[in-house]
């Protein structure tokens, strides 16, 4: 399985006050889209989301988001190591995802970008 890079989730109060000061950090453009009656916005290695509280307290249980080249592949791998695929792969806007517990208790989001 190909590790492609990590994404730091960050839960905030309001995302528009947020967006800019993470666009200027990050000197990119986020990529916006909603999901759950959450608003997400994409920056660099950013993900800010902001929501209802209900929402939000089950975002902050996971840990990263992990980039993969393949999410068929890290459900494989992760099912072999002994890891719990809680959700997915399933399709969202920016590719395909799942969510695994770990051995070890912690939890993290897969992603690929493949559609």
């Amino acid at each position: 399985m190909d590790i492609l890079g990590a994404t730091l989730r960050v839960c905030v109060d309001d995302l528009e006050t947020a967006v800019p000061f993470y666009e200027r950090l990050a000197g990119g453009t986020a990529l916006r889209f909603e999901r759950g009656g959450v608003q997400v916005a994409a920056v660099g290695c950013f993900l800010l989301m902001s929501g209802p509280e209900a929402e939000l307290e089950v975002l902050r249980k996971v840990a990263a988001t992990i980039a993969v080249k393949d999410v068929e592949e890290a459900h494989r791998v992760l099912t072999e190591l002994g890891a719990h695929v809680v959700a997915g792969p399933v399709a969202t806007p920016a590719g395909r995802n799942l969510i695994a517990v770990h051995p070890d208790g912690m939890v993290y989001e897969y992603v690929d970008r493949n559609s």
